[in-house]
Order: C-alpha cells, then structure tokens, then sequence
C-alpha cells in the first residue's frame, strides 16, 4: 500500500525544481538500485512488486503493478523503483582524465557518457551549467547505475578551464586527428552541445582534437551523435595512454 501523498511526492520528482528542493530523486531496475546501494549512496525508500524479490534484503515495500506504473517514469515498469538521496557536491577535479561537457541537452547522451565514462575509468564528468540535470530521470536511466562509480560537477565551465592547470583538449570538426597526436595521461577532454558543438568563449583555451572522416562523401555526412565520439576519443585515449 502507498499513500497518494507519497505518490504525489515521487511524482514530483520528475521535475528538477522539485529535485532540487527535496535533494531526492528516482531510480528504477534491480541493478541500478543495488549499485546504488553498495557504493553508500542514500537510500531513502525502496517499492518493488509481487514478482520483484531480488531487493528483499533491503526490506522493500510491496506495492501493486498499477500503483508501481503510477510512480514510474517508464512505459514499462521494471517492477523496481527507488528514492535516493542526492549525493553532496564535491570539490571539482585537478588531476587525471577528466571529462567536461559543454551544454549537451539531452538526458541520454549524459546518461551514456557518464556510463562510458565509468568503463574508460574516468572518475570526474565536469559540466557547464547549462548541461542537462544528472537526475533527469531518462538520465539516470541511461547511466545504467554508473552514477554510483563516476563524480559529477556543475560550474561555470569557462572558469574551471581558465584556472586549470591540466593540459585540455577541444573536441571539434578540425583536421587536428587524434590518432595523430599524443595524448597526456593527465588532461581535460571537452566535448560540445548536440546541435552547436564547443561555445566560441572556449575554443581558444585548448588545442583542437577531432575524429577522422573516412566517407567518401564528407559533405554529406553528419557529425557524431556527441557520446558517439566521446566513446570514440576515450577508447583512444586509453589505448594510447596505456591507463
């Protein structure tokens, strides 16, 4: 049984300003929630179904498949739903691979980089302020439970840039090749927006880095879906590195 205020309450969750407010937001699946639990993370409440067992251990509450469809933010419920305590920010990264966005808009491509960002072992996603919310609930979805594992800052990306004194390197449609070049263990890897690419203020504070075009018709072909490349420029990376 869930009262309508608690359902009121996890509906409102899939709006930033009541996020923000409650310092609480929503995760769904076995996985992502047992993730979530053993890396510390805050839980406040678990709901499962009937025929969700696997999180007993962490005496869930049993609620009903319609009342479990009317607090998810899925089509197709999973059957687990938990409400997690925000994290406290953290103070914002100086040394390693660290990955910083600049105002990419879509939940899921952050969700995606934050989960590649967690294969490639890259323990800091710095973003704009402009940047999607992380507990946008699609992408929180897409991180498949990576948030648990990879720091994720906001700030006025510019400034942290400016201040830096980490070698950063500009994803953007240059000739300046990847694989032509040599990568430094410790840097910052920027990576623009969806549809605008890097803002101009920030161009000129790194060195330009891109992919190659191998398609006989370039001009035709569109750039790369933004966690395509960044996939694509951490694997590199990596393989360079050898880290």
């Amino acid at each position: 049984m869930i009262t309508k205020n608690k359902i009121k309450q996890i509906k409102s969750l899939a709006r930033k300003k009541h996020r923000d407010e409650l310092r609480l937001f929503i995760v769904e699946g076995y996985k992502s929630i047992r993730e979530l639990k053993n890396a510390g993370l805050g839980i406040e409440e678990i709901f499962v179904t009937n025929e969700a067992q696997k999180l007993d251990d962490l005496h869930p509450k049993t609620i009903t498949a319609a009342e479990m469809k009317s607090i998810s933010n899925l089509k197709t419920p999973p059957g687990y739903l938990a409400v997690v305590k925000m994290p406290e920010p953290q103070a914002l990264p100086n040394e390693g691979l660290i990955l910083a966005l600049d105002n990419v808009q879509d939940p899921g491509n952050l969700g995606t980089i934050i989960r590649l960002a967690d294969w490639f072992n890259v323990k800091n996603v710095v973003c704009s302020s402009a940047t999607v919310d992380l507990f946008n609930p699609k992408c929180i979805q897409a991180t498949m439970g990576s948030i648990a594992r990879v720091h994720v800052h906001y700030t006025d990306l510019e400034d942290y840039l400016q201040k830096s004194d980490l070698p950063i390197m500009i994803a953007t449609m240059s000739k300046t090749s990847v694989y032509d070049m040599s990568l430094p263990n410790n840097a910052i890897l920027v990576m623009g927006s969806e549809s605008h690419g890097i803002s101009e203020e920030l161009l000129n504070l790194g060195s330009a880095i891109s992919i190659p075009q191998y398609s006989p018709e370039n001009d035709k072909t569109e750039s790369l879906n933004v966690a395509t490349a960044t996939g694509i420029l951490l694997a590199e990376w990596r393989r360079s590195t050898g880290m």
